[in-house]
């Protein structure tokens, strides 16, 4: 099981990112995903998330409204898109997967998870 987050960078404020999560090792419609972020000195936090289970998407509020996750069946992927990003968005972003079997719904956690990929940072300066 393996998961690839790509597509960070350096952008301006006011600027667009699209993350991606490309799984392999299992189909990933079975799994639940989400997305973490982890600042210098800070906890990492869930993001946002997107469920099979019931089909549906979860946001942190800060970024509710800007950022917008997806999915992509047929090539295995999720996506993180991300708009009007702030300073304040700046840090290292994960994404990881748990099994429906396992997800109990508690999605901003990250004990929630069994599987990581490696992080991609996202600066956020002008």
């Amino acid at each position: 099981v393996q998961l690839q987050a790509s597509g960070g960078g350096l952008v301006q404020p006011g600027g667009s990112l699209r993350l991606s999560c490309a799984v392999s090792g299992f189909t990933s419609v079975d799994y639940a995903i989400g997305w973490f972020r982890q600042a210098p000195g800070k906890v990492r936090e869930g993001i946002s998330c997107f469920s099979n289970s019931d089909n549906s998407t979860y946001y942190l509020d800060s970024v509710k409204g800007r950022f917008t996750i997806s999915r992509d069946n047929a090539k295995d992927t999720v996506y993180l898109q991300m708009n009007s990003l702030k300073p304040e968005d700046t840090a290292v972003y994960y994404c990881a997967a748990v099994s429906d079997n396992y997800y109990s719904g508690s999605w901003y956690y990250a004990y929630e998870y069994d599987f990581w990929g490696q992080g991609t940072q996202v600066t956020v300066s002008s």
